[in-house]
């Protein structure tokens, strides 16, 4: 794997432009398994911290939550934010048909209360090729609609991604979502989607907490003055990935993203990437048919 170091001052003001143009934060608040208050005040906390990413999900049932609280943040703030400042990006529960598909975009649309999309992925590659090819012309006819800004996959494998490449289509996935972390660093599959300029969003970049105390990582962490989860990021942010860390407490929500005044450096990046142990901590579809 490449020892890219792309962002050597982040903030979060920080943004990455995609193989479409569009410029995307290079953190994003993930919202995975929070639901209802404890999504609004999440998002809330981030952005009084000045995250403007989002990470949402049909599946995750928290696309309205997420979305009032963002519309009550650009109306009540002082900061001059608005809408376009704001990245949100949700994705289809399951691959079906194309008319399904077109459906599922709009309805994310009006949960959100946002008017649009920033990014919308297929949240996994289930559903077999015909699905998956279906399912993409919609996202794509969605871009040319303005329902969406960019498309992207997440869970996509290197064998669907080669798929993608085949099948010649009108817009290539700006996105591949994949779990990626130190525990699980998948080089061919990252390599492979650098190779067509599509970015890595790294999501459970904190491996969920599940190798907090790993000696390597308390080690370097004291080594650097950072917390485990600030390393983690930072190594998830310097291979050219755009992480996503889910929290819940405010004070969680502002240290992770306390992460421009060091870096890794190449030796000790590459002995986190040496900690790949092909670590799942939820579900892994990057194989399915």
């Amino acid at each position: 794997m490449s020892l890219v170091q792309p962002v050597k001052n982040f903030s979060l003001a920080s943004k990455k432009k995609l193989r479409d143009k569009h410029l995307m934060p290079r953190i994003h608040l993930g919202l995975y398994q929070t639901s209802g208050r404890e999504t609004s005040e999440a998002v809330t906390a981030a952005l009084e911290a000045g995250y403007r990413g989002f990470d949402s999900a049909e599946w995750y049932g928290n696309e309205e939550a997420a979305g009032r609280a963002i519309g009550r943040f650009i109306e009540n703030n002082t900061q001059g934010v608005k809408r376009e400042h704001i990245w949100f990006t949700t994705k289809l529960k399951t691959n079906s048909t194309y008319d399904e598909t077109k459906e599922a975009i709009e309805d994310s649309i009006e949960r959100s209360g946002l008017g649009y999309l920033d990014l919308y992925l297929l949240h996994s590659p289930y559903g077999g090729p015909e699905a998956r090819a279906e399912c993409w012309k919609a996202v794509e006819d969605a871009i040319e609609e303005r329902l969406i800004r960019s498309g992207g996959v997440s869970n996509f494998g290197l064998k669907h991604m080669k798929e993608f490449i085949q099948s010649n289509p009108r817009y290539m996935p700006s996105v591949n979502q994949i779990e990626v972390h130190p525990f699980n660093t998948r080089p061919e599959l990252v390599e492979y989607c650098k190779s067509y300029g599509v970015t890595i969003e790294a999501y459970a970049p904190l491996a969920k907490g599940m190798r907090m105390k790993d000696p390597t990582i308390l080690s370097l962490s004291k080594h650097y003055g950072c917390t485990p989860a600030q390393l983690m990021i930072r190594w998830s942010l310097q291979h050219g990935y755009m992480p996503l860390p889910k929290s819940t407490k405010k004070e969680r929500i502002i240290s992770n993203a306390q992460i421009g005044s060091f870096e890794i450096t190449d030796a000790d990046m590459e002995t986190m990437d040496n900690l790949d142990e092909y670590l799942i901590t939820d579900w892994d579809p990057t194989d399915c048919e």
